[in-house]
């Protein structure tokens, strides 16, 4: 085919294709061109053959009428002007990008003008049920109303000319989202982060992938894969369901608690990662908490995350869905190949938002799908996440407000960390002194969110007992908090006694957030208080063959299991998750 290029005017030209099997190329002010792509039976092959070919086009050229020329100089001009457009919208957002890092970094040395008062905050929440004692951020997060109306914001755009926001608005938005974060973790690049629904999304993630090295090859049957005993339950069953299946071998470290230091885990780390190396065994991902859910206890992850490279280790994930907006996060002090946290627990986004970070240098990275596949599939994790169909993405829209948002309290979010972390500290200990018990753990390992032993005479004998007690705390005390019941797996550990000589088997998970008051632990204090002034036991709670027969599923469950001493060694689909106990996990 023959492609004719001739200016319209000295100053633009225009492509018309014509019916042949050349190209040829005319330009102003210089001898016409002739490439001939195929070498055609009967072609002209002489200079003159050329020349009179060409005053042929050029004839064809004239015949054409003007307005058709200018309907072609315009389709080129506006093709030009969309291609201008497209590179200042990029523009535009690499400029909102610098001038978000450099608030960022400014904030860092300088106190907000206007910091927020305590009318303020309180106008933020109203939105929360009047007379809760809400004690348990860790579960859900909580969203200000500033952030509630900017989400409002972005789904009225939306929803408005959702043609245009598609084409034109969201990836931009979500670009701008994903610096807010790239510079708040210290990530070497904003294509190392990608958003996402939540922590579990991104487990599933890393997860898939390492399901697919099995079942290509890459990895062996058998490797294992190293988890925490305290994972949260969707994960371990994540773990279970994509790699346990694929032929892994899952190894648990059964962390002790109540826990005295950061060295017990590091102990308790290395001695399970032998168990899973033992005869030759490679061990292909480390799944760590930053900070488990239930227990709740801020895990020494930089030490761990050393000791797995040590070790060869193949790669590490941290699991840190509590940690953003709980405790400093780097993720490249840390030094893990994957790193996720979810933002609408700690750092005041609506639900569901959170992101995963990759290393940009890692060869993996490129490997990583979204386990939604969409037409985006095959073009980076960042925009596979960006577009996973039609949905709500305005959760995901507003990082950049909620980070605002924080830079209204005195020191931004290291102040609010700061602040949430003495105070938790402050109520644990009131608690405990006020029902003769202690700690989970001490005040370093702790970031927002504290463990407070119950007294041991309410005998939480079971998952479904703290269940149960939470429930009758929420509807006859109205008190929100989470119970978790300490299930002595950890053999050489002692259980731990209150001040009456009874073994404490159940704790609250007590989260302090901006909007909370010490009142709301006193309201706390006293229902347990009554409770056991009135000789309540948990069990009152349980009709006796119901007891009876979730004593029996346990022990049906331990039949299903084998050990190597201490560390829990499984290659099956792990049931020991029943759904009080991921309740108690949330």
């Amino acid at each position: 085919m023959y492609h004719c290029s001739i200016p319209f005017n000295p100053n633009f030209g225009f492509s018309l294709p014509l019916p042949s099997s050349h190209l040829l190329s005319l330009l102003p002010s210089s001898s016409a061109s002739l490439v001939n792509d195929r070498d055609d039976r009967g072609a002209p092959t002489d200079a003159t053959g050329q020349q009179l070919q060409l005053a042929c086009l050029v004839l064809r050229y004239q015949e054409i009428e003007m307005a058709d020329r200018y309907k072609l100089c315009l389709s080129h001009l506006t093709e030009e002007a969309v291609t201008f457009h497209q590179e200042n919208g990029e523009i535009h957002v690499a400029n909102n990008d610098l001038t978000r890092c450099l608030t960022l970094l400014s904030n860092k040395h300088s106190r907000p003008r206007s910091v927020i008062s305590a009318a303020q905050i309180r106008a933020e929440f109203e939105h929360h049920e009047a007379g809760v004692a809400r004690v348990n951020n860790g579960s859900f997060g909580c969203c200000p109303a500033s952030l509630l109306d900017a989400q409002a914001r972005w789904q009225r755009l939306f929803l408005a000319q959702p043609d245009d926001f598609y084409f034109h608005g969201l990836q931009p938005g979500l670009r701008r989202s994903r610096s807010a974060v790239a510079a708040l973790i210290n990530a070497g690049d904003v294509a190392e982060v990608s958003l996402v629904d939540n922590a579990t999304t991104a487990a599933a993630i890393v997860l898939q992938h390492a399901a697919w090295s099995f079942a290509e090859g890459r990895f062996a049957r058998g490797d294992a894969v190293l988890m925490l005993h305290y994972a949260y339950g969707a994960v371990k069953k994540s773990i279970h369901a994509y790699v346990a299946r694929a032929g892994a071998t899952v190894v648990e470290v059964p962390l002790p608690f109540p826990v005295a230091s950061a060295d017990a885990i590091i102990a308790e780390f290395r001695t399970a990662l032998a168990v899973a190396k033992a005869g030759g065994r490679k061990v292909r991902l480390a799944v760590i908490d930053h900070i488990t859910s239930m227990p709740s206890v801020v895990i020494p992850v930089k030490e761990l995350v050393a000791i797995c490279r040590e070790e060869g280790v193949d790669k590490v994930f941290i699991d840190a869905a509590h940690s953003i907006g709980q405790v400093p996060v780097d993720v490249r002090d840390i030094g893990a190949d994957f790193y996720t946290s979810n933002l609408h627990k700690w750092f005041f986004c609506p639900p569901a938002v959170a992101f995963l970070h990759t290393r940009k240098d890692d060869p993996i990275t490129s490997q990583l799908h979204h386990p939604v596949v969409s037409h985006e599939y095959g073009n980076g994790l960042p925009m596979e996440s960006g577009w996973i169909g039609t949905r709500d993405y305005s959760a995901q829209l507003v990082v950049p407000e909620s980070i605002d948002f924080v830079n209204r309290f005195e020191g931004g979010i290291e102040g609010i960390q700061n602040h949430n972390h003495e105070k938790v500290i402050e109520m644990g200990r009131m608690l405990a002194e006020a029902w003769g018990t202690f700690l989970g753990s001490p005040p370093e390992l702790c970031g927002s969110m504290v463990m407070v032993g119950l007294p041991g005479c309410l005998g939480v004998e079971s998952d479904d007992d703290a269940l149960r007690v939470r429930t009758m705390l929420r509807k006859d005390f109205m008190v929100e908090v989470p119970i978790y019941y300490n299930s002595r797996r950890v053999e050489a550990q002692e259980m731990a006694k209150d001040k009456n000589g009874d073994a404490v088997t159940g704790y609250v998970r007590i989260s302090h957030q901006v909007y909370n008051v010490r009142e709301d632990y006193e309201k706390l204090r006293d229902a347990v208080n009554k409770l056991v002034a009135e000789g309540f036991t948990s069990s009152k709670l349980w009709p006796s063959e119901k007891r009876e027969a979730q004593k029996q599923r346990r022990d049906d469950i331990t039949d299903n299991m084998h050990s190597v001493g201490r560390y829990v060694v499984a290659d099956y689909l792990d049931v020991d998750r029943c759904h009080s106990q991921c309740c108690s996990e949330i």
